[in-house]
């Protein structure tokens, strides 16, 4: 069995859905997972953020112009008035108990609750929807299957034995349709997998349930060698390594989560990146497979924060680089690039929450010197060390372009540069240039 997971933009309309009911309706049995219809989460926060300040008119307002969104949406899925009168049925359920917790003592349960909501609207609509085209479908609650442990890490022992023994008790069913993002903690009360979550859930129930094929559909046509809202005529990288793929996810390809990669790798199941809009369109492939000796692709990270710290006196003295890497544990921090000199080190955060702090703290141990507004851009590929040349490619379409950092050899699937904001651009274009157009 496949498990085909769908983004908030490929169920965003009633046309949409339409169409993603048709494309699964083939015949084949099949796992769906579902985000919440593009927009919808947004809206949730914002009515939470309305509650948790206390401006219940304002939260009733969004409250009230989503349902209205919605019962369009229902107008124009749904053929008779039995699957419209049941759909409303079920988003009255949904937008009452949202209403419910429009109340002055509001925290992060109940704002928890109400964003899981847009999954809950999303599934709801799609079965409904097959069950008038008379598919057979059932709906898998993620709520009784899904659960993170005390460390918001997936309990997989937990995953894996609950979904098959709920999947058992429904052998002739032809579509099992789930909730992406949402799951329960260690306590029991609902939670999330965090933004981009629904990626997660695929990779998860494909991992719980040994898929054949995991795929996650979107509205682009697989992973592409370079940012299309940036560069001029980027293609579809065809296939990908796990490794390769989880270092562009990391580093900026905004198509698939990082997290989703790990269970999928660990448990040898391929995952494909297809595109609803052209459903015919081979899209990307990643697998444990490595094409060698090739440069497949470029991303970038925005928002990057550099730290320098320079101490002659304490660098090469032992347990230096330990204190400084402490540090960034302490405040929960995580580095993306280092390099180190005779003389000092220099790292990147993406984080600037407790920057101030993590400064202050620095100043112990050196002279501490920021630099704001970078970007990290990633060149991902085969970089063995004994393919002699890639590293070459790359310093020299940059060679018109200040470039702060270069992280090679950490892994052997990419190496790292960072530049301005300001260059990022024309950082990207002269690398598709030098790399995948000569």
């Amino acid at each position: 069995m496949k498990v085909l997971k769908f983004g908030g933009t490929s169920v965003g309309t009633a046309a949409r859905i339409r169409s993603v009911a048709e494309l699964i309706n083939n015949g084949d049995r099949k796992f769906v997972v579902l985000s919440a219809m593009s927009g919808t989460t947004n809206s949730l926060l914002e009515i939470a953020d309305y509650i948790y300040c206390k401006n219940h008119d304002a939260a009733n307002e969004a409250i009230n112009r989503l349902s209205d969104k919605y019962s369009a949406v229902i107008d124009e899925l749904y053929e008779t008035a039995e699957y419209k009168d049941q759909a409303r049925l079920h988003l009255n359920r949904i937008f009452n108990q949202i209403r419910s917790l429009v109340i002055d003592l509001f925290t992060l349960f109940e704002e928890r609750v109400i964003v899981s909501q847009g999954e809950m609207m999303s599934v709801g609509l799609m079965y409904l929807y097959l069950l008038e085209k008379n598919v057979k479908t059932v709906v898998i609650p993620a709520l009784d299957y899904m659960r993170i442990d005390k460390n918001a890490e997936p309990d997989n022992v937990f995953i894996k034995d609950n979904l098959n023994a709920l999947l058992s008790q429904h052998p002739d069913i032809q579509i099992y349709l789930t909730q992406g993002f949402v799951c329960r903690n260690a306590y029991g009360e609902i939670d999330n997998l965090q933004r981009g979550g629904s990626d997660y859930t695929a990779s998860l129930v494909g991992a719980a349930i040994n898929a054949e094929e995991i795929q996650i559909w979107t509205d682009i046509d697989g992973m592409h060698n370079n940012d299309p809202r940036v560069v001029k005529n980027t293609t579809p990288v065809r296939h990908l390594n796990f490794d390769e793929a989880a270092e562009l996810a990391y580093f900026g390809a905004k198509i698939l989560h990082p997290t989703c990669i790990l269970p999928a790798k660990v448990n040898n199941i391929p995952v494909r990146l297809l595109n609803t809009m052209q459903p015919d369109a081979p899209g990307t492939t990643i697998s444990n497979d490595m094409e060698r000796a090739k440069i497949k692709a470029v991303a970038a990270k925005d928002n990057i924060t550099v730290i320098k710290v320079k101490s002659g006196r304490m660098l090469l003295a032992t347990g230096f680089m330990r204190k400084v890497f402490e540090i960034f544990e302490t405040y929960h921090t995580p580095i993306d690039m280092v390099t180190t000199s005779e003389v000092g080190i220099s790292v990147t955060v993406d984080n600037r929450k407790n920057l101030d702090d993590i400064v202050a703290t620095l100043k112990k141990y050196g002279t501490v010197t920021i630099d704001s507004e970078m970007v990290i851009i990633c060149v991902v590929g085969d970089f063995e060390w004994e393919n002699v040349g890639f590293e070459a490619k790359i310093v020299d379409a940059l060679k018109d372009i200040p470039v702060r950092m270069i992280s090679y050899g950490g892994s052997n699937y990419n190496v790292s540069i960072l530049v301005k904001a300001a260059d990022k651009k024309r950082a990207l274009q002269e690398l598709s240039n030098h790399l995948f157009r000569s």
